[in-house]
């Protein structure tokens, strides 16, 4: 294969192609855990049969989505040791107990309880049953904890010394809890709470288009919409605090997403768009807010927020990625916060489950999650460049001492069977959601009773469409 790239930059795209394909699943997996666990405890409250219904259907796709999230992270913690030998040796002192935590705390605990909230349900009581699907909750929810917690520390490190040419952990409560980590860790759960909530409002959307009224399908859609209505406008308060957080430690980062260059005195202006220009150290065909990136970035009329000339070329991020990326995460969520508002009207009204065009958008935001998801991934990751360790270790140090060649040849193998296999397990997701979940069973009638039921039917009127028992349920 013949690159102008060398091993470092395809070892970079290599390490981001296999990352953008596990975040996904493990997102997904969170949300839905927590999703599954809070309607067995509707179930269990209520002994409605369309909860145990939901309950069974989205422990299909949980599964699948479990498995794939469980094996492209298994060739993620491969990659420290084959691409990236260099971050390993420096900093495997406090990432590699950190992993280590996670595996011993939350992977445990979802293995251990997993096999009985999959096929526990006729085996064990409902109870315990309900205590297997909750641990499993709680061990996704524990490992983006020990995850948030390692990658946290490699954009706000603290807690650690280096002696030798390693890191050696001084503090582990100062490494675990470095000053990032509670933003990070809060934004990463709501996201992946959103994802699960877009999905699931999605799969409704469909079969409402599709023509199915049920219970079920009317209160997955309810319940997710639900969800959006409130944490989609949270997700943007926590965001905000996060960008005060990232502009006090990382300000390269926020000057390359607001395409800022020059330090503005009495206020900086908003780029609400505009072509970040590295070379020429510009913004071209800016369209600018006075006094509104102050705002935002300072909570101030005229903070001032410091311009990518002020730091050394060489530890600047690409402004030109990162200003598009963290405004495609700002869009979305923008419109996230639009469904949730026009379903609850739409509820309030009494027509969510008959207005089409609202479907349709709901339908359409389904994939918009994982999109927000990798955007925003993007730029945390590429606005810590060029340092894998922030301010203490840089990325080009990290790299192992590979060929371009033998890189690249890594590389296509991993997009071939990165496509094959976990495009075929999305794929039968896909097929799992259009299923849908059970429908109800209709009511026996003794054949006596139908026989001897008075009729004021006129002979020629048509008779009436039977109601489904279970539209009835929906509002209770």
């Amino acid at each position: 294969m013949q690159s102008s790239l060398s091993a470092f930059d395809l070892a970079r795209l290599q390490f981001a192609f296999t990352v953008s394909f596990h975040i996904v699943f493990p997102a997904l997996s969170i949300g839905l855990a927590s999703f599954i666990a809070v309607l067995e405890a509707c179930w269990l409250k209520t002994r409605k049969p369309f909860y145990k219904d939901l309950c069974l259907f989205w422990s299909k796709i949980f599964a699948v989505a479990f498995g794939m999230g469980v094996v492209s992270g298994v060739v993620m913690s491969y990659q420290f040791g084959t691409n990236w030998s260099g971050f390993s040796s420096f900093a495997g002192p406090v990432t590699g107990p950190l992993l280590m935590y996670e595996v011993m705390t939350a992977f445990f605990l979802e293995a251990g309880f997993l096999g009985i909230m999959l096929f526990g349900w006729n085996r064990v009581s409902p109870r315990a049953h309900f205590g297997a699907t909750l641990m499993v909750a709680i061990g996704t929810l524990i490992s983006t904890f020990w995850i948030l917690a390692s990658n946290s520390w490699m954009q706000t490190p603290q807690g650690f010394k280096v002696v030798d040419g390693h890191v050696v952990p001084t503090d582990w409560f100062q490494i675990i809890f470095n000053p990032s980590f509670p933003y990070r860790l809060a934004h990463m759960a709501i996201a992946a709470f959103i994802v699960a909530a877009l999905v699931v409002a999605a799969t409704g959307a469909w079969h409402l288009l599709e023509g199915r009224r049920d219970a079920a399908v009317k209160k997955m859609f309810a319940m997710a919409l639900g969800l959006l209505l409130v944490l989609a406008p949270l997700q943007a308060i926590v965001g905000d605090a996060h960008g005060l957080n990232t502009r006090e430690y990382q300000p390269a980062k926020i000057a390359a997403i607001e395409g800022i260059w020059d330090t503005e005195q009495g206020g900086t202006a908003l780029n609400l768009f505009g072509l970040p220009d590295m070379e020429a150290q510009t913004t071209r065909y800016a369209v600018k807010i006075p006094h509104l990136g102050s705002l935002i970035l300072t909570h101030s009329w005229d903070g001032e927020i410091r311009g990518l000339k002020s730091f050394p070329a060489e530890e600047r991020p690409n402004s030109t990625l990162l200003f598009w990326t963290f405004r495609v995460m700002v869009g979305l969520g923008i419109l996230m916060i639009v469904l949730g508002i026009a379903g609850w009207w739409l509820r309030r009204r009494g027509t969510l489950y008959e207005s089409r065009a609202f479907q349709r958008f709901a339908l359409a935001m389904g994939p918009t999650g994982f999109v927000t998801l990798l955007a925003g991934w993007i730029t945390t990751e590429a606005g810590r460049q060029p340092w894998v360790v922030y301010g203490v270790m840089r990325t080009a140090q990290a790299v192992s001492p590979l060929t371009a060649q033998q890189v690249s040849v890594s590389l296509m193998t991993f997009v071939v069977v990165y496509f094959l296999v976990f495009g075929t397990g999305i794929y039968y997701m896909l097929k799992l959601m259009r299923t849908g979940p059970a429908l109800p069973a209709a009511p026996i009638v003794p054949a006596t009773r139908i026989a001897n039921q008075p009729t004021n039917q006129p002979a020629n009127q048509p008779a009436r469409r039977p109601t489904h028992a279970a539209d009835q349920l929906i509002d209770a």
